[in-house]
């Protein structure tokens, strides 16, 4: 299938950036991969790429063929799958993208074990709290909280029901004591998240049906998800986090739930794909085995089961006796 082999060496040429570096890959000459290229834009009757002997770029109108190429390659991946080894067997390269502490503290272990299942998936994981666009970068499926602003994109749920969770360690809450109430946060330092220019700085509570958006302040403030989660576990302050990123501290006693008998903010787990038609079978089991350990984890502490207690920092009166 010479048509697939070119558009396979243009795909490939786009993600490495380098044509010797397709060649070598493919174990073809750099000659053969240029050939390769010109008969593709020949047959399309438009380049694709401007190249020079020092860098390569895709032209508007390559770009624009880009995602077909690699959907085209996709699709047809999946029909020779089927015909060699069946839908059970599963096999290929899953490119996926996650948040920082997601992908490193949850997410990673998961797909060790998911790879353990699927020995003949291999996975490319790229962690940044930053959404990737998955229109031009080499991702095939993002794990995102919250549903993506593009609405080009399909979002499929993964952990749906998950919500934030206010969380402290031992150690602070010995020092400063445990808000009661979220208008108490005033009080305390507080971990904030920044995505780009944008500070999380204003924590939404609910209750009794009634709304309450808290301004928070601290002396930290990171950039990085699994850095605000770090501080939290080593004393720093209180942080506002996604249950699922922090469900493993708190049941360690890392960290504790704080003001348990308040709603907290909807923070629901997707799997944002650009098109639906990109769920390839290594990527529905992936869904579905991602889904099915969320919903393992333990629930977190509400006013509904008093047998979970929030921490509560007490310091315990000395007696006369100094006992």
């Amino acid at each position: 299938m010479k048509a697939l082999q070119d558009l396979d060496i243009f795909v490939r040429t786009v993600d490495t950036g380098s044509l010797s570096a397709t060649a070598r890959a493919l174990d073809m000459t750099p000659a053969a991969a240029s050939a390769a290229l010109k008969r593709l834009e020949l047959e399309l009757a438009t380049p694709l790429l401007v190249r020079s002997t020092r860098s390569l770029r895709l032209t508007p109108e390559g770009a624009v063929f880009l995602e077909h190429a690699r959907l085209a390659l996709s699709t047809l991946g999946e029909g020779m799958q089927a015909l060699s080894t069946g839908r059970h067997q599963v096999q290929g390269v899953l490119r996926l993208a996650a948040s920082s502490d997601l992908g490193r503290n949850v997410l990673l272990p998961w797909l060790d074990d998911f790879q353990a299942l699927h020995p003949q998936l291999r996975y490319r994981l790229t962690l940044s709290d930053r959404m990737a666009n998955m229109f031009s970068e080499p991702v095939d499926a993002a794990f995102r909280y919250g549903k993506p602003r593009d609405s080009s994109l399909v979002a499929l749920p993964v952990a749906p029901d998950c919500q934030r969770v206010l969380v402290a360690s031992a150690s602070y809450l010995e020092a400063h004591g445990a808000p009661s109430a979220p208008e108490e946060l005033a009080k305390h330092d507080c971990l904030c998240f920044m995505l780009g220019e944008e500070l999380n700085d204003r924590w939404t509570f609910s209750r009794n049906g009634q709304a309450l958006t808290v301004p928070v302040q601290g002396g930290h403030v990171g950039n990085d998800g699994d850095v605000v989660r770090r501080w939290a576990v080593a004393g720093r302050g209180i942080a506002y986090k996604a249950w699922v990123d922090v469900a493993q501290d708190v049941t360690q006693g890392r960290l504790h739930v704080l003001c348990p008998g308040w709603n907290t903010e909807p923070t629901p787990l997707y799997m944002v794909l650009p098109d639906r038609r990109q769920l390839t079978p290594g990527l529905r089991l992936l869904r579905e085995f991602v889904a099915a350990a969320c919903a393992a984890l333990p629930t977190p502490p509400t006013h509904n089961k008093p047998s979970q207690r929030p921490f509560i920092a007490e310091k315990t009166p000395r007696s006369r006796h100094g006992q």
